[in-house]
């Protein structure tokens, strides 16, 4: 479920408060229109900087999502934004990143954004995983697994995103070419097997335009995707098939449907296979 997203002016005066003291008087505030996971999203300037600001109230039930994100934030250098300050006050919790220049990846069929996002995804997946509390991918997985056996191709050590949507990546056109993608959103972030990232990415450049043998060949540019077991992969293709069903028919709208038809194009292209 989306949710509610409130402006920055409607903070308590001690909490608006409490970032100034980080940013000093803010001359600019532009709400974001992408993503509806927290309330506070705005990207703001003032005489010090730039920043982008996500919050939630701290009795939210999605409040653990601002402290994953925190957590994680120092082991994410190259991959995602900065994590520059962060402030609970006057119930609630706010944290500043640095803003990111660029343009949310394009994942269309032979757009130039696919091999940024390729060379993120094997960046990602050669970082250490930090020290902290993440929901392992097999327990993510379980009630949509189609056999219990299958679980076992999910477990793993490594760091995952888990939530691919374009929205999350930035490219930003001047930065060293195969230097230009990040990943922000990182509330999701989970240990698993090394592929599965390329797993979900495939969906998405399904729902995108690619047939399920071009989304596959980009998935085959990380060089974990080609550890995997073929059983393994089919296994995850109908988890998040059944995954996406149940989303779309608890909230049927174009986006939710569109997902659960590309999973489901994928899942019967992998029986054939």
């Amino acid at each position: 479920m989306a949710t509610t997203r409130i402006g920055l002016d409607r903070l308590p005066a001690t909490a608006r408060a409490a970032v100034e003291q980080h940013t000093g008087p803010l001359h600019k505030v532009v709400e974001a229109t992408e993503g509806f996971n927290s309330e506070i999203a705005a990207h703001v300037t003032s005489a010090t900087g730039a920043w982008h600001i996500k919050g939630l109230r701290t009795d939210h039930p999605r409040a653990w999502t601002q402290r994953r994100e925190a957590e994680i934030a120092p082991s994410l250098t190259g991959l995602a934004p900065a994590l520059h300050w962060r402030v609970e006050t006057a119930g609630w919790n706010l944290l500043g990143f640095e803003a990111l220049d660029g343009h949310h990846a394009d994942y269309a069929p032979d757009a130039p954004d696919l091999p940024e996002v390729a060379a993120l995804l094997r960046r990602l997946s050669g970082t250490p995983r930090p020290d902290i509390e993440l929901r392992h991918a097999e327990q993510r997985l379980e009630r949509y697994a189609t056999h219990p056996d299958d679980l076992r191709f999910f477990a793993g050590d490594h760091l995952l995103h888990t939530d691919l949507n374009n929205a999350n990546v930035l490219v930003n056109d001047r930065a060293p070419q195969g230097d230009r993608a990040r990943l922000v959103d990182w509330a999701w972030a989970t240990r698993g097997a090394a592929w599965l990232d390329a797993g979900y990415w495939v969906i998405w450049l399904i729902a995108c335009g690619h047939a399920p043998a071009s989304a596959e060949h980009w998935a085959a540019e990380m060089p974990a995707w080609h550890t995997a077991p073929a059983e393994g992969i089919t296994a995850f293709a109908a988890a998040n098939r059944n995954i996406w069903e149940e989303i779309s028919t608890a909230d049927p709208d174009p986006w939710t449907l569109r997902m659960a038809t590309a999973a489901a194009t994928w899942h019967e292209h992998r029986e054939v296979v």
